[in-house]
Parts: structure tokens; C-alpha cells; sequence
């Protein structure tokens, strides 16, 4: 009872101590409004701020669709999947390698975007058109590697085009997609590759544990500690590491 009556008393002194002050700015007060603008360069810098927020924002899906992280995450997954060791290794640690891997094959290509791009437009010896095309070039270079004719050719047809002589006639927003496509086939290839090693081990567990009765232990749980022994010995993520890397030369 006694703390009841003090904290009552606590907070009738604060009211009126509050109350009793007049010019105390205990609380900033914050104004947020939207203006008219009398200049056309305030406007188009409000434009500009407005796309570097935009391409802040889709960065990781930019990332993720015009380099090597496709392939390389894709295989990973394959491995993990034909391991059959569920989380192991964790989906941060996939993550975080294929990452690593693509800032490793990228880095020429933004090495060259940085140079021949971005660093004349900050020094302003070339224009903002200038400096975009010079960044997206390297890229471009990239794509056209490790893209198929024949899904480059799907996408051209789609957009019901005229037919392209030359790779400068490609429009990017064709060449992203037809890219896509072909990294994800590429890397279907190469977890299938992966998965037939370890699917032998499964049915020979599977056979051999049918052929001394044991029809109720899961063959998962007996050929698993197999198939991490064959993969240790033969140093799999060495050849793995090294597969991805010459996949893309």
C-alpha cells in the first residue's frame, strides 16, 4: 500500500512540475513535409536519390542474377542433398561460400567496370550515360560466356525483335533472363554428376541390407557415413572448388 501511495505521489509532483515549466525542450519536435520545388535540378536531384535508393534496394536480386552465384549455390545444394546430411553444412555457410566464390570469378570484370566506369565519372572525365555503359559492359562480356545461344535465341523471338547481328544488337533486359535460364541448366548438369557416385552407394546399402533382412533400418542412416568417407578421401570439395571454377573459363 505504501508503494501505491508513493508512486501516486511520484506522478502527481512530475504533472506538476511539467506543468510549471514553460521553455524546457524536454522532447525535440520533428517536422516532416513535402514541398513545392521552384528549380528544375532540385527535382532531378530528388529523382536521382529516389534511383540510387531503387538500386540500393534490388542489389542482392542484381547480384544474384548476372554472376556466377547461381551455379555455384545450385551445385552446393545438389551436394548437400546427395550427402544427405540435411542442414549440414548450414544454409549460412552455402551461402556465405558462394558469396566468396563469386566476388573471386567476378572480380576482373568489376575490377574492369570499376576502372573503365565508375572511377572517369568520379574524377568527371566521362558522362553518367558514359559511365553506365562502361559498367554494364564487363557484365555484359560475362553473360554472353556463359549464356546458350539456343536460350538467347528463345528470348530474342520472344520480344518478337528484329534478329540481332551482332552481340551489341542484345539488349541487356533480354540477355539477363536467356542468362539465367542457362546457369540454372548448367548447374542441373553438374548436381546430376554429383548425385550418381552417391546414389551407387545408396543401392548397394539398399541391396545388401534387403539381402540380410533388414528391411526396417533406413539405408539413408547406414550409407550416409559412406558416402562423407568417400567424399573426405577423394578431397571433394577441392575437386568441387576447382569443377566450379573451370566450369567458367
Amino acid at each position: 500500500m505504501k508503494r501505491i501511495v508513493s508512486a501516486v505521489s511520484t506522478l502527481v509532483i512530475l504533472v506538476l512540475f511539467m506543468n510549471n515549466v514553460e521553455a524546457a525542450p524536454f522532447i525535440p519536435n520533428i517536422n516532416i513535409g513535402v514541398g513545392t520545388s521552384e528549380n528544375p535540378q532540385d527535382v532531378a536531384v530528388t529523382l536521382q536519390i529516389l534511383g540510387i535508393l531503387t538500386l540500393v534496394s534490388l542489389a542482392p536480386g542484381i547480384l544474384i542474377m548476372t554472376t556466377s552465384f547461381i551455379r555455384i549455390i545450385i551445385v552446393i545444394g545438389f551436394l548437400r542433398n546427395a550427402l544427405a546430411t540435411q542442414n549440414v553444412p548450414p544454409n549460412q555457410v552455402m551461402i556465405s561460400l558462394a558469396l566468396f566464390l563469386t566476388f573471386y570469378l567476378m572480380s576482373p570484370y568489376w575490377s574492369q567496370a570499376n576502372e573503365q566506369g565508375i572511377q572517369p565519372y568520379l574524377e568527371g572525365q566521362i558522362s553518367q550515360e558514359e559511365a553506365i555503359d562502361n559498367v554494364v559492359t564487363p557484365m555484359r562480356e560475362f553473360m554472353f560466356k556463359q549464356t546458350r545461344e539456343a536460350d538467347l535465341a528463345l528470348f530474342v523471338n520472344l520480344s518478337e525483335s528484329e534478329r540481332p547481328e551482332t552481340q551489341d544488337d542484345v539488349s541487356t533486359f533480354t540477355l539477363i533472363p536467356a542468362f539465367v535460364i542457362s546457369e540454372l541448366k548448367t548447374g542441373f548438369q553438374l548436381g546430376f554428376m554429383i548425385y550418381v557416385p552417391f546414389i551407387v552407394i545408396d543401392m548397394i546399402v539398399a541391396s545388401t541390407l534387403m539381402s540380410m533382412g533388414m528391411m526396417m533400418l533406413p539405408p539413408v542412416m547406414i550409407s550416409m557415413p559412406f558416402k562423407i568417407l568417400l567424399f573426405v578421401m577423394v578431397d571433394g570439395w577441392h575437386l568441387l572448388i576447382r569443377s566450379l571454377i573451370i566450369s567458367f573459363k
